[in-house]
């Protein structure tokens, strides 16, 4: 080989190395805190697959100019401290500019202020208790909150013949207690009058002394505000001791999950539940949504998912908005961000919860399965 093929060789071999790579754009960093394990686990495990789902259609084409959203997700477990420590992980660990949840308005109200001190918008999916969002300026729910929902559910219990009715709530849960006082709030309003207030917590599992107190005293209806595994317990008793079907059950956002039928089975037939969603919602966006959903993941979505799915796009469409994977901008990007999705039109108030509850229906459990309530 010449002496000139040599230093032809080596310009070559320089300029190959001198070539700048084409780096592919930082993933912006998303957290969420779901209950992964445990009791609760039904509510976090459809939020994930959710959030997941509606992540595959947005990292196809990307944000920003192409970057990608990388979604982390920690397990609570449904512990407040794991809870706290899984978004302390996100934000430090992570570099999260966003975190999604936590699952229950238990964990937001030890989160939140934690998140809110960092400066990072939350947004929980499924947190419907009152006082979420006053938590602080970076604290927001797409999610309705009971005070919507139950109104309408008591509405459609006293059209069918709800004169009097029992209340039940877990007493050790802030989500359980905030859906109780809405559902005391709506009988008053409706003037039906309550005969019974019946506490239990919530890993209780024999109810059959307040049942019976309540069976006694004859009521049209029980209320029950907790979360499915309890509710499960209750409607199974209920019936056991002999509380018939003529007496209306009625559940609260936490009873809305196909785990209810998984449980209770046949005893769960004619429980009505308050609904922002539901799966025979004929629009184009839903009926897509649905598909994509059994595909991927071999079953029905539930309100959690749909709610969790939409919240994935709302959060995308504010780092869009805010032009930048920056917390601050990303939390002013979201109070301005309308988005309409398998929910429906979705913007948010002043108060950063979502603007509207037009679309609230009430399903009724039979076979296992929740249809529109007659």
């Amino acid at each position: 080989m010449n002496r000139r093929h040599l230093l032809t060789t080596a310009l070559a071999g320089a300029t190959v190395t001198a070539l700048p790579a084409f780096a592919q754009p930082a993933a912006i960093q998303v957290g969420a805190v779901e209950i992964l394990t445990g009791p609760a686990a039904a509510y976090g495990i459809a939020i994930k697959a959710g959030l997941e789902l509606a992540l595959d259609a947005i990292n196809l084409k990307g944000i920003l100019g192409g970057q990608k959203i990388a979604l982390t997700v920690e397990d609570s477990a449904g512990d407040k401290n794991q809870a706290i420590n899984a978004a302390r992980k996100l934000i430090g660990r992570d570099k999260a500019v966003v975190i999604i949840g936590p699952t229950l308005s238990n964990e937001m109200f030890a989160v939140g202020p934690v998140t809110n001190e960092r400066k990072i918008p939350t947004v929980g999916t499924s947190t419907t208790a009152a006082g979420i969002t006053e938590i602080g300026p970076y604290i927001f729910r797409t999610s309705l909150p009971e005070s919507d929902v139950v109104p309408v559910t008591f509405k459609k219990a006293q059209a069918r013949g709800m004169k009097t009715v029992a209340l039940m709530y877990a007493n050790d849960d802030a989500f359980s207690k905030s859906g109780y006082d809405v559902m005391k709030a709506s009988a008053d309003k409706l003037g039906v009058k309550i005969v019974a207030t019946e506490t239990f917590g919530s890993k209780d599992t024999d109810f059959s002394a307040q049942l019976t107190k309540i069976k006694a005293l004859k009521p049209d209806a029980i209320a029950i505000s907790a979360l499915v595994e309890p509710v499960s317990g209750v409607v199974l008793q209920a019936r056991q001791l002999g509380i018939g079907p003529e007496v209306q059950l009625i559940g609260g956002n936490g009873s809305n999950s196909p785990k209810l039928g998984d449980i209770a089975g046949k005893a769960a037939d004619g429980m009505i539940v308050g609904s922002p969603w539901f799966i025979a919602k004929p629009d184009e966006v839903n009926q897509k949504f649905v598909a994509a959903f059994k595909a991927k993941y071999n079953k029905d979505p539930d309100q959690f998912a749909a709610q969790a799915y939409d919240c994935m796009f709302i959060v995308a469409a504010a780092i869009e908005r805010a032009g930048a994977a920056d917390s601050e901008k990303i939390t002013a990007a979201l109070a301005k961000t309308s988005f309409s999705g398998v929910m429906g039109p979705f913007a948010f108030t002043s108060g950063r919860d979502p603007a509207s509850a037009d679309g609230v229906v009430v399903l009724e459990m039979n076979g296992g399965k929740f249809g529109i309530a007659k």
